[in-house]
């Protein structure tokens, strides 16, 4: 009799707890008639039809059982997929966008603040939704599984779930109207606009260059500047000699250096003779002369403007009092007349 077998691989890390469960995994398993088995040597699950297995599909749902297992899926939830009405979808999200940065970006937000958008979704669609690693499994009906496939490959692609989910549970509520069962609910949907927002464009690189036809001739390598110098032709030997005088030559101008150190710390620091002592003292005195001249030039600007001010000051007096002797003049003359009148003839 012919046997129908599927195998698939599982991860490191998932190799103590498929120890833990598999014995009720067998048993499960057994009740169908399907053989399993697990070989921690090479990391993998096999499934087969044995004499007993009297349903066809099963080994089919299986295969899905042991994929489910390998993506982290809990074995409870994972033995659900045995049954008739249950089916599964490993989603490879992996693939879908090439920046990794956007990538962790995208399926964080396929997740959700503390799995709330992952959460939704399962509600709504009636379905099982685990986010593992490159993949994500679905466990529940065919139309709760293609209509999450549609909300992670869009949300893959740059288009928020939250737009799936708020269109889902106006369905839902139009759902329980029988009297919209045969009619259109597009006037009942949102139409989300695609908003193209502008980024700032980069700076043009080379800005006032001409553009070159032709492109930058490439540099030398280091066999073409060998052979230039004639040093790719020399045998083994002769490349051993030369560089080791090479070496031999920069250890000689590293010890001169050296030497040329240590003699200047032994050298006297020049003294001053006693003719440079007299031009020391004779370029004191000029430069001493020099100072006396020009604070005498100084005070004498000083005590000129001092002198003006002087002057303003006692000029500007003496018309002040020519002004207030004019005017006291002017109340003696008008006192007289008025006396003069006063009197008589």
């Amino acid at each position: 009799m012919e046997e129908s077998s599927f195998a698939t691989l599982f991860p490191k890390y998932r190799e103590k707890y498929l120890r833990e469960v598999w014995p009720s995994v067998t048993r499960a398993l057994k009740e169908y008639g399907i053989a399993c088995e697990l070989n921690l040597v090479e990391g993998s699950m096999t499934v087969r039809t044995t004499i007993k297995t009297f349903d066809p599909y099963i080994i089919i749902k299986s295969r899905d059982l042991i994929k489910l297992l390998s993506r982290s899926v809990p074995a409870p939830q994972a033995l659900k997929i045995l049954q008739d009405d249950v089916q599964c979808d490993v989603i490879k999200i992996g693939g879908m966008v090439r920046n990794k940065e956007r990538y962790v970006k995208r399926r964080q937000r396929l997740i959700g603040p503390n799995g709330s958008t992952l959460k939704a979704i399962e509600m709504l669609t009636n379905c099982y939704v685990l986010v593992q690693g490159n993949t994500v499994s679905c466990m529940g009906g065919w139309k709760g599984l293609k209509t999450v496939r549609k909300i992670i490959e869009d949300c893959m692609r740059n288009m928020h779930p939250i737009y799936h989910i708020k269109e889902l549970m106006i369905k839902r509520e139009l759902a329980k109207d029988p009297a919209l069962a045969d009619q259109s609910w597009d006037r009942f949907l949102p139409k989300f606009k695609k908003k193209n927002v502008q980024r700032k464009k980069p700076a043009k690189i080379g800005k006032g260059k001409k553009d070159q036809v032709f492109p930058p001739a490439p540099q030398p390598s280091k066999i073409d500047m060998q052979i230039e110098s004639g040093e790719y032709f020399l045998s083994q030997e002769a490349k051993r000699r030369r560089a080791a005088q090479e070496k031999l030559d920069k250890q000689k101008e590293a010890l001169s250096a050296s030497q040329k150190r240590r003699r200047d710390a032994f050298v006297a620091p020049k003294e001053d003779g006693p003719e440079d002592g007299d031009a020391a003292r004779k370029k004191k005195r000029e430069v001493g002369a020099d100072d006396v001249k020009a604070s005498v030039a100084k005070l004498k600007v000083k005590s000129a403007a001092k002198k003006e001010e002087e002057r303003n000051r006692k000029s500007s007096r003496n018309v002040q009092d020519y002004l207030s002797g004019a005017g006291k003049r002017e109340k003696k003359e008008k006192k007289e007349k008025k006396e003069k009148k006063r009197s008589p003839d």
